[in-house]
């Protein structure tokens, strides 16, 4: 039991500081580029690597993976410790410690990437959940609209006894410009015309997710950081500061879902809500909360967020049955 509480503290104390840096050599170099003599690791003029050496598969391989902008330590480094140490590590980048660590938005656009194409086979089960989730989109707006819609033979029937009651055809007036207009049973009904509009949507975001989700993480920097820009840890919190954190901690989650999805495909809800779970332990090592004040704040964050979503939702409606009387 002490030998585990001692690999704690250890674990504690490398998340709180991991980087050693190691001393310069005295060792003198002169670089290939540009013939300049330096001590170290890199060239100070041109910035080539002091030790090229010749080509191997190995070098080759890292070459390849360069083109993706994963041919340095920097991402591996930056994905261990965004599932290790996240918090900690997006303070020290924060505070300046930038070239330990993968660009933010760089990475988030390359895991993005990478997330679709696990999404669309590259996976253990080669199963296209983009697909799946469309179908499924899809044939829900489908089911809504056909318990929604009255069907051409029981519409003729209500027209004929309608008719036979009244001794004249139905007419509805569907605007205050003094213009009526006669119920078209045979044609689209509103709510057809909304649902595939909404299908549209659907479709829209399922084929635009990382433009969604750089909108969605906009939109969602701004309640957090009115919650969170007074802290124990980074007192004089700016909001564009606060944008990369959640970009950070937004491409950890990324990572989570990217590997769950890998391996186990068609589990995506349980994953992404795992990944939402786990997002709370580099929002309170960021900050310095604790886990309790920490998940309030998330909540208020959400709350006011909701409301303030509800409340476009509802001036859109209203703006949109205000056109619909005007037509």
């Amino acid at each position: 039991m002490e030998q585990l509480k001692e690999k704690y503290e250890k674990f504690k104390a490398w998340q709180i500081k991991p980087h050693e840096v190691v001393k310069l050599s005295a060792e003198k170099h002169v670089c290939a580029t540009c013939g300049t003599e330096f001590h170290g690791n890199y060239c100070p003029r041109c910035g080539q690597k002091a030790a090229i050496g010749r080509y191997s598969f190995k070098s080759a391989f890292l070459l390849f993976l360069d083109v993706w902008g994963l041919g340095n330590r920097g991402m591996f480094r930056t994905i261990r410790d965004l599932l290790l140490r996240p918090g900690y590590m997006i303070r020290d980048y924060l505070n300046g410690m930038q070239m330990a660590y993968f660009p933010p938005f760089k990475m988030f656009f390359l895991l993005i990437a990478l997330s679709v194409l696990v999404e669309s086979g590259l996976n253990v089960k080669f199963e296209n959940t983009i697909n799946k989730t469309k179908k499924e989109s899809v044939q829900g707006l489908n089911d809504i609209n056909t318990n929604t819609q009255i069907n051409e033979t029981d519409a003729n029937k209500i027209v004929t006894d309608t008719f036979d009651i009244i001794g004249k055809p139905i007419i509805v007036q569907t605007a205050q410009n003094k213009h009526n207009k006669v119920i078209n049973i045979n044609g689209e009904s509103i709510e057809t015309k909304i649902l595939k509009k909404l299908e549209n949507i659907v479709n829209w975001i399922i084929d635009n997710q990382t433009l969604v989700s750089f909108l969605w993480l906009i939109t969602l920097s701004l309640p957090l950081y009115l919650f969170f820009h007074k802290n124990p840890n980074i007192p004089d919190l700016r909001y564009s500061e606060c944008f990369v954190a959640m970009v950070y901690i937004t491409n950890m989650m990324t990572i989570i879902s990217t590997a769950g999805s890998f391996f186990l495909p068609g589990k995506s809800t349980a994953i992404e809500l795992l990944s939402y779970i786990l997002s709370i332990v580099p929002m309170k090592q960021l900050f310095g909360f604790s886990y309790k004040r920490t998940i309030a704040k998330l909540i208020g964050a959400f709350v006011l967020l909701t409301i303030a979503g509800i409340t476009l939702i509802v001036m859109i409606v209203c703006l949109g049955i205000y056109l619909l009387h005007l037509l």
